[in-house]
């Protein structure tokens, strides 16, 4: 608020309440005629102080070293009062003393920071994604209490050593039940966790800067398993007289050519099968996971899976396409399964939508931007894990392009003798 302003600073003592003659220097700050007065934390002897020219009296190097550090405070005072009037803020004196004595700061805590997380994304991120979170949150609480020995700590004291410590203790982390040490990725995804947090405190400008800067996380790459075409057609081909093998079969086999994740096959109503662009029949959904949009035309073997339920009373029941069953059951059966087959691999449901980016999909040729389409990934970096495992299309391409050079030096090679007969 720019208007006409009367500033003034003034260094005073109290002589009235001085002991042993000695009197503690205080500054008046005087703004429109109204004033307010900070102490110093600095004392004198009556008979040294220049009421005059509000200084210590002489040249002693006493002297010269309290008047030195009254000329700091009053240009740190003049700036407060410069800081107020650019920022448009309102001047007074009390004003200029909450900055001055940086009371006009709020810090803000880890702990806050994470009471604010989970109020405002809780309805934002999936609840397995919360749950995520506050698996994080809980390690970061056992960490500062361990190794800080407190139960809270300032966001303005994280720094890279802060970050390098809570690894190091997820590393060295002992659980007390039977679960595993926490390994490298996932001790990688605790600290993104904490980083996503603390960035969204920087925008608020809940912090001055990114104590991330310098912190580089470190994943180890992990090939996604996925089924080969002779592996996914030994379970295609599996016949059984057990029910619910015959059910756990389709459903993964659905999967695999729809890449549809269990959450959401286990949603898919009829509604979700529509006439797409092609005039063919489409899966429009959205992922649980991410919330993201995702459109798949319907394969020939898809569809004879769901013309085989459609009048399947289990699933009339749930209003679904197909009948429910649990992810823990449906993991357990597919084990079953594998045995049955000979698949030597820990075949679970997920490695469906595996099989369908790399052996249905990028095996045979489907661009790898339409795969992330139909994967519903928001990023195509995601897409191009399972792009990196496909050794055996490298393989079959590199083959074929060898054919076509050698067959390109036969012709070039009977030209020229042709020319030269």
């Amino acid at each position: 608020m720019k208007t006409s302003t009367t500033f003034s600073i003034l260094f005073w003592i109290n002589a009235s309440r001085a002991k042993n003659d000695e009197a503690e220097i205080f500054a008046r700050i005087t703004v429109n005629q109204k004033r307010t007065n900070i102490s110093l934390k600095q004392k004198i002897n009556i008979d040294s102080w220049d009421k005059a020219k509000s200084r210590a009296k002489g040249n002693s190097q006493q002297a010269r070293i309290l008047n030195q550090y009254l000329d700091q405070e009053h240009s740190k005072l003049f700036q407060c009062f410069k800081e107020l009037r650019s920022d448009d803020k309102l001047v007074t004196p009390q004003a200029i003393k909450s900055k001055f004595l940086g009371l006009d700061i709020t810090y803000h805590s880890l702990q806050q920071l994470i009471d604010y997380h989970n109020e405002k994304t809780v309805f934002k991120l999936h609840k397995d994604t919360m749950r995520h979170y506050k698996t994080t949150q809980k390690y970061l609480s056992e960490f500062v209490l361990k190794e800080l020995k407190s139960s809270d700590v300032f966001l303005k004291d994280l720094n890279y050593a802060f970050m390098i410590n809570f690894e190091n203790f997820l590393r060295s982390y002992q659980p007390t039940d039977h679960r595993r040490k926490i390994g490298n990725n996932t001790t990688m995804k605790h600290i993104q966790r904490l980083r996503k947090m603390v960035t969204m405190a920087y925008h608020m400008e809940w912090i001055e800067r990114d104590p991330f800067t310098k912190f580089k996380s470190t994943f180890d790459k992990s090939e996604r398993e996925f089924l080969s075409a002779d592996e996914l057609k030994s379970i295609e081909d599996l016949t059984t007289s057990i029910d619910r093998l015959n059910l756990v079969k389709d459903l993964f086999v659905f999967s695999c050519y729809t890449g549809i994740a269990y959450v959401d096959v286990m949603k898919l109503t009829k509604d979700n099968v529509l006439m797409g662009i092609d005039g063919g029949q489409w899966i429009i959904t959205k992922r649980t996971k991410t919330n993201t949009p995702v459109k798949v035309p319907i394969l020939e073997k898809a569809q004879q899976l769901i013309d085989k339920y459609k009048n399947n009373i289990r699933a009339e029941v749930s209003g679904t396409l197909f009948p429910t069953l649990s992810n823990q059951k449906l993991n357990s059966y597919l084990k079953e399964i594998a045995d049955v087959c000979g698949i030597k691999k820990n075949l679970t449901f997920h490695m469906a939508r595996h099989t369908f980016a790399t052996t249905i999909t990028l095996t045979n040729g489907v661009p790898i931007e339409t795969v992330s389409k139909l994967l519903g990934h928001n990023k195509i970096a995601t897409t191009q894990i399972y792009a990196k495992v496909i050794e055996r299309k490298v393989s079959d391409d590199m083959n074929a392009l060898k054919l076509i050079l050698n067959q390109n030096t036969v012709e070039n090679e009977l030209k020229n003798r042709q020319s030269n007969n």
